[in-house]
């Protein structure tokens, strides 16, 4: 196929360079109504380029068939069979691909290492949950994904099951092994759905980690603005075999999705495919020496601990994303929550995840020799400074067993139960009646339907005391919980 072709960004083009007058959405008629100081923010573009597909981009037969176009182009470019693009990111877009394999009261695995919109889909869906539980790094304090042989456990004590999510690579890069996991649930002829939200930059370089089309999964999400050139929300499916019906895909998505999609996602996730699809190799090649610099410097500075292929070769991960930069600081005597914030403050540097033990970068295509600098130069001055920073109390870290929960009750049984609001001391033994996920990474430490724990709730409280954040839950101070009521 022609991937100098951008259909979108055509459509788009062309309508502006009409200049049609718009007797419909969007109500700012491209910007026109736009308040001048919002304009001097984000600029004219941003509103000039805001534009119904149906009337706007296309007619409402849409005959020139822009979008199509567009996915066709996408599914070439990774080599999947269909591509569809999302507008409400892979948080929706998980929603969506867990219903079109397992309906309401049916059985999904689901590695429960999983980010909160995957428990968010359990409650909205109906489905029932079949945990899997990933491999447990009790020296990092870190959760790698399951590996076959959990799946296959899993599958033999619920043969009922309709499939199997499979979260890779994890926030922190750890990656499974899809094709182990992609052939266990194969045998049973059951799909393989991957969360792959931070990987859509793998199937465009072959020293990066496993992409799960190649690796024999049937239908995977991805995140274009999290490794990608496209703006927030940016998501696509990617579906190959028969196993999971584009038919069935696409009603899911129209039951889910918005009506008003955003031509702005549209438009940047058509010119990434373009860019990936002519340059990304060594767009990519470039990004991967640059973090292989960026780990040189690190691993060379005192107190930091960066986690690299030795995860791989003592058999906990399968693969490693080396474009993550995950770096524990607890040898600094600080935690991570307090070195991102001391980063931030003094350097002008955002890490994008930090939790107790760690934090973490990513490098993309879109670093350069300033940004490369930058984050060396920054570790350097918090490593200096580190023991100017005021210690905070100890958060009692819960062995790895202490994270697997008995399940009472179904999660969306529990979620819309009546409910209490209890002290969290006496909420011990109780049944959660909502998540709890230290953010980010976001995964829950505690999903509605499982029995609340002593440890659990001690590494809750200590764990907010020293700046951990808890967005959603009913009372952030976790000083009370809301379980079921009795």
């Amino acid at each position: 196929m022609d991937h100098s072709r951008v259909p979108v960004l055509e459509a788009l083009q062309e309508f502006r360079r009409r200049g049609d007058v718009v007797y419909g959405p969007p109500g700012h008629k491209q910007g026109l109504g736009a308040d001048p100081r919002v304009l001097d923010i984000v600029g004219e573009g941003v509103f000039a380029s805001d534009v119904l597909s149906l009337n706007g981009l296309d007619d409402r037969r849409e005959s020139q068939g822009v979008l199509t176009q567009a996915e066709e182009l996408m599914a070439d470019a990774v080599g999947a069979e269909h591509a569809f693009f999302s507008t409400c990111g892979s948080s929706l877009s998980v929603k969506t691909a867990m219903l079109a394999v397992a309906g309401p009261g049916e059985k999904l695995l689901i590695s429960r290492n999983a980010h909160k919109s995957v428990i968010a889909a359990v409650i909205v869906n109906g489905v029932e949950p079949v945990w899997v539980h990933p491999k447990f790094d009790a020296e990092r304090h870190l959760a790698h994904p399951p590996e076959p042989d959990d799946v296959r456990h899993a599958l033999q004590a619920h043969p009922d099951a309709k499939g199997m999510l499979l979260i890779t690579p994890t926030d922190w890069g750890s990656c499974a092994d899809i094709h182990g996991v992609a052939k266990v649930c194969h045998d049973q002829d059951v799909p393989l759905i991957v969360d792959e939200a931070w990987g859509a930059h793998l199937p465009f370089h072959p020293d990066l980690p496993s992409w799960g089309m190649d690796a024999g999964a049937d239908l995977v999400v991805t995140s274009v603005h999290k490794m990608g050139s496209a703006v927030e929300q940016s998501s696509v499916f990617h579906l190959q075999g028969d196993r999971v019906s584009p038919n069935v895909l696409k009603q899911r998505e129209d039951l889910l999705g918005t009506t008003s999609s955003s031509s702005l996602v549209y438009a940047t996730l058509d010119g990434w495919r373009r860019q990936m699809a002519q340059h990304g190799h060594d767009l990519l090649d470039a990004a991967l020496r640059r973090a292989t610099r960026i780990r040189r410097a690190v691993a060379d500075m005192p107190g930091l601990r960066l986690m690299g292929p030795e995860v791989v070769e003592a058999g906990l991960t399968a693969e490693l994303d080396l474009l993550r930069i995950t770096i524990d600081v607890r040898e600094l005597g600080i935690s991570g929550m307090q070195a991102a914030e001391w980063l931030r403050t003094h350097c002008h540097v955002d890490f994008g995840s930090s939790d107790t033990c760690r934090i973490g970068g990513q490098i993309t295509h879109a670093d350069n020799e300033r940004t490369e600098n930058l984050f060396i130069d920054s570790l350097h001055r918090l490593v200096g400074h580190a023991d100017t920073i005021e210690p905070q109390p100890p958060v009692q870290l819960p062995a790895p067993h202490a994270l697997e929960l008995e399940q009472a009750m179904l999660p969306r049984e529990a979620f819309f139960a009546q409910a209490e609001h209890v002290p969290a001391d006496k909420a011990v033994g109780r049944v959660a009646a909502e998540m709890l996920s230290p953010y980010p990474p976001g995964v829950p430490v505690v999903a509605p339907g499982e029995v609340i724990t002593e440890e659990v709730v001690d590494y809750l409280r200590t764990g907010v005391a020293a700046g951990m954040l808890v967005p959603d839950a009913a009372d952030p101070t976790v000083e009370t919980l809301r379980v079921t009521a009795r």
